[in-house]
């Protein structure tokens, strides 16, 4: 029983797939169940999947720009090598099934499987696909979706079942969050978060009022880690009342335990509009409020944002409109209005789907058998 694992090259590709892998392994245990991932190189995927037991292929994967690059001239070669090198690894380690979670770093290793005839599944996050999701479908026996309105697909191939999400991150933190963020306690609690590289226009927004925002809240900021030291050292100069630091806790990245803890014990989550980052504002039960990465593909995030919002489960600031004052009035708007905090909650609590991992292990292994 083998699965090749294919996806983007990013923490929302790589994620979803350490959810899979774990579901897998829970259910099954039998050693001829054996694990792969195929896809470009980057950190989450080598670090995160091989720390699962997954064996990491690291192969190239082009990256299609909808705006004028010289990148673009270096990528489409890029695709025939990756899907040669996809091809070799997909002939000798003769899987049953390849799961794609989509993304440009997918394509090789889906374009491979289907020359050989091995079965594709797929996993689209967003309500908008990406180019390389939309080809796959056309190859994929079942397609799970994360939102119940993802366009483009056919519909008699489309399966429900939200965005899978690490179990881990629901589960009894074990010990008090306030000591591991050295938490005051004494003030509405945000966690801000850009995704995992961090977002520079939420950072610099951020900055801009935080003197004025630690003066009524108390902060977790991941600054994500190019961003981190800079941001700490402009904090620093900031804040210059002493008294007020100590309100102020920036991470260059949450992982696993800081992030479920940062969940637990936080008001409110300030957060782009990534599926992965939605879903799990939803899992946990948070209040949220969006802003969408405006150059996200498909512009999927904004549509993203706006459906979670349309269900009153988060508000949206686009970031044309990201001003750090209107910003700063939003958040004392939003705590002035605890009764709209604790609808936005029950809402994003109604709205999640924390068991997709289980769904999609036991469909795949459902499939193998």
């Amino acid at each position: 029983m083998k699965i090749v694992f294919t996806g983007g090259g990013t923490a929302g590709h790589t994620f979803p797939i350490v959810a899979i892998v774990r579901e897998l392994k829970k259910i099954y245990s039998g050693p001829e169940l054996k694990l792969f991932y195929l896809g470009p190189k980057d950190k989450y995927s080598l670090t995160l999947l091989s720390g699962e037991g997954v064996m990491v292929k690291k192969i190239l994967a082009g990256k299609l720009r909808r705006y004028f690059s010289l990148k673009n001239f270096l990528d489409i070669l890029k695709i025939p090598i990756g899907t040669l090198q996809a091809f070799f690894w997909l002939f000798f380690l003769a899987p049953d099934v390849v799961f794609s979670k989509g993304g440009y770093g997918s394509f090789p290793a889906v374009m491979a499987a289907r020359i050989l005839h091995i079965p594709i599944f797929l996993h689209e996050s967003d309500i908008s696909p990406g180019l390389a999701a939309k080809i796959e479908s056309k190859w994929a026996l079942e397609i799970f979706t994360s939102f119940p309105k993802t366009r483009f697909f056919p519909k008699e191939k489309m399966i429900c079942v939200g965005n899978p999400i690490r179990e881990e991150i629901l589960k009894d933190m074990g010990v008090e969050p306030k000591k591991i963020f050295n938490l005051q306690g004494n003030k509405p609690l945000i966690l801000i978060f850009g995704g995992s590289q961090g977002a520079r226009s939420i950072n610099e927004t951020i900055l801009e009022i935080l003197p004025e925002l630690v003066a009524d809240f108390e902060i977790i900021h991941q600054t994500g880690q190019r961003n981190f030291s800079r941001v700490k050292a402009e904090a620093e100069v900031m804040i210059s009342e002493q008294s007020l630091k100590k309100y102020y806790h920036p991470f260059p990245f949450l992982n696993e335990n800081y992030l479920k803890n940062a969940f637990f014990c936080c008001d409110l989550v300030v957060s782009r509009a990534g599926a992965g980052s939605i879903f799990e504002i939803a899992a946990v039960g948070k209040p949220s409020l969006l802003i969408p990465l405006p150059t996200s593909a498909q512009n999927h995030q904004l549509e993203n944002a706006y459906a979670f919002s349309k269900i009153g489960a988060a508000e949206v600031i686009e970031e044309k409109n990201l001003r750090p004052h209107f910003f700063l009035e939003k958040l004392k708007y939003l705590f002035s209005r605890p009764d709209i905090l604790q609808k936005m909650a029950e809402a994003a609590k109604n709205f999640s789907r924390p068991k997709a991992a289980k769904i999609i292990a036991c469909y795949l292994l459902e499939y193998l058998k």
